[in-house]
Protein backbone atom coordinates (compact mmCIF):
# COMPACT_ATOMS: atom_id res chain seq x y z
CA UNK A 1 0.00 0.00 0.00
CA UNK A 2 1.27 3.47 -0.91
CA UNK A 3 1.77 5.96 1.95
CA UNK A 4 -0.85 8.67 2.18
CA UNK A 5 0.49 12.17 1.63
CA UNK A 6 -1.64 15.10 2.63
CA UNK A 7 -1.04 18.20 0.57
CA UNK A 8 -1.80 21.55 2.12
CA UNK A 9 -2.42 24.14 -0.56
CA UNK A 10 -2.27 27.00 1.93
CA UNK A 11 1.41 27.96 1.72
CA UNK A 12 1.10 30.30 4.71
CA UNK A 13 0.00 27.42 6.95
CA UNK A 14 2.83 25.24 5.67
CA UNK A 15 5.41 27.95 6.40
CA UNK A 16 3.88 28.62 9.82
CA UNK A 17 4.14 24.93 10.70
CA UNK A 18 7.75 24.67 9.45
CA UNK A 19 8.80 27.74 11.42
CA UNK A 20 7.02 26.53 14.55
CA UNK A 21 8.85 23.21 14.30
CA UNK A 22 12.19 24.97 13.92
CA UNK A 23 11.46 27.33 16.81
CA UNK A 24 10.44 24.37 18.94
CA UNK A 25 13.54 22.35 18.02
CA UNK A 26 15.90 25.26 18.67
CA UNK A 27 14.31 26.30 21.98
CA UNK A 28 12.88 22.90 23.00
CA UNK A 29 9.82 24.90 24.03
CA UNK A 30 11.73 26.08 27.10
CA UNK A 31 9.93 29.41 27.51
CA UNK A 32 7.75 31.98 25.84
CA UNK A 33 10.61 34.50 26.05
CA UNK A 34 12.92 32.15 24.13
CA UNK A 35 10.27 31.49 21.44
CA UNK A 36 9.56 35.22 21.10
CA UNK A 37 13.27 36.01 20.85
CA UNK A 38 13.87 33.49 18.09
CA UNK A 39 10.76 34.61 16.21
CA UNK A 40 11.93 38.23 16.55
CA UNK A 41 15.26 37.27 15.02
CA UNK A 42 13.48 35.48 12.15
CA UNK A 43 11.29 38.54 11.50
CA UNK A 44 14.33 40.84 11.57
CA UNK A 45 16.18 38.61 9.12
CA UNK A 46 13.17 38.57 6.81
CA UNK A 47 12.70 42.35 6.95
CA UNK A 48 16.35 43.36 6.68
CA UNK A 49 17.38 40.95 3.93
CA UNK A 50 14.09 40.43 2.05
CA UNK A 51 14.64 36.68 2.36
CA UNK A 52 11.39 34.78 2.13
CA UNK A 53 10.16 32.98 5.22
CA UNK A 54 10.04 29.55 3.46
CA UNK A 55 13.73 29.99 2.62
CA UNK A 56 14.61 31.00 6.18
CA UNK A 57 12.63 28.07 7.62
CA UNK A 58 14.79 25.55 5.76
CA UNK A 59 18.23 27.16 6.09
CA UNK A 60 20.63 24.79 7.84
CA UNK A 61 23.21 27.55 8.19
CA UNK A 62 20.79 29.41 10.49
CA UNK A 63 19.18 26.53 12.37
CA UNK A 64 21.44 23.75 13.60
CA UNK A 65 18.41 21.55 14.34
CA UNK A 66 17.79 21.12 10.59
CA UNK A 67 21.00 19.12 10.21
CA UNK A 68 20.27 15.41 10.40
CA UNK A 69 23.23 14.83 12.73
CA UNK A 70 22.01 17.44 15.21
CA UNK A 71 20.95 16.28 18.67
CA UNK A 72 17.89 18.52 18.26
CA UNK A 73 16.87 17.19 14.83
CA UNK A 74 14.37 14.67 16.24
CA UNK A 75 12.56 17.54 17.98
CA UNK A 76 11.41 18.77 14.57
CA UNK A 77 8.92 15.89 14.67
CA UNK A 78 7.42 16.82 18.04
CA UNK A 79 3.78 15.94 18.61
CA UNK A 80 1.75 18.93 17.43
CA UNK A 81 -0.54 18.55 20.44
CA UNK A 82 2.21 19.26 22.97
CA UNK A 83 1.57 22.42 24.97
CA UNK A 84 5.12 23.68 24.44
CA UNK A 85 4.87 23.12 20.69
CA UNK A 86 1.51 24.92 20.63
CA UNK A 87 3.18 27.86 22.39
CA UNK A 88 5.80 28.00 19.60
CA UNK A 89 3.07 27.77 16.96
CA UNK A 90 1.12 30.67 18.52
CA UNK A 91 4.30 32.74 18.72
CA UNK A 92 5.11 32.13 15.05
CA UNK A 93 1.54 33.12 14.14
CA UNK A 94 1.92 36.36 16.12
CA UNK A 95 5.19 37.07 14.30
CA UNK A 96 3.67 36.37 10.88
CA UNK A 97 0.74 38.67 11.66
CA UNK A 98 3.06 41.51 12.75
CA UNK A 99 1.96 41.27 16.39
CA UNK A 100 5.32 40.45 17.94
CA UNK A 101 7.58 43.17 19.31
CA UNK A 102 11.29 42.91 18.55
CA UNK A 103 12.81 41.52 21.72
CA UNK A 104 16.32 41.11 20.25
CA UNK A 105 17.05 44.72 19.22
CA UNK A 106 17.29 44.09 15.49
CA UNK A 107 19.40 40.93 15.66
CA UNK A 108 19.55 38.79 12.53
CA UNK A 109 21.81 35.98 13.77
CA UNK A 110 21.88 33.71 16.79
CA UNK A 111 23.47 30.67 18.31
CA UNK A 112 22.78 28.73 21.45
CA UNK A 113 25.13 29.38 24.36
CA UNK A 114 26.59 25.87 24.26
CA UNK A 115 27.93 26.44 20.71
CA UNK A 116 30.34 29.04 19.39
CA UNK A 117 30.26 29.21 15.60
CA UNK A 118 33.27 30.70 13.84
CA UNK A 119 31.33 33.78 12.72
CA UNK A 120 30.64 34.68 16.38
CA UNK A 121 34.22 34.42 17.70
CA UNK A 122 35.00 38.13 17.32
CA UNK A 123 31.44 39.44 17.29
CA UNK A 124 29.70 41.04 20.22
CA UNK A 125 26.24 39.78 21.01
CA UNK A 126 23.49 42.27 21.74
CA UNK A 127 21.05 40.07 23.64
CA UNK A 128 21.05 36.83 25.60
CA UNK A 129 17.65 35.24 26.03
CA UNK A 130 16.72 31.69 26.87
CA UNK A 131 20.23 30.34 26.43
CA UNK A 132 20.60 31.94 23.00
CA UNK A 133 22.92 34.77 22.01
CA UNK A 134 21.72 37.24 19.37
CA UNK A 135 23.83 39.36 16.99
CA UNK A 136 23.34 42.07 14.37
Amino acid sequence: MQPLYIKNDDERKVVTEKLARVVYAETLGSSLLAAEALCSMIANLHLKTARLLPDIATDKSIFESLAEDSARHASLDADAGRRDFQMCLRTVRRMMNGLLNDSVMGATKFHRAENLPQWAVNAGYIAEIGGMLFYL
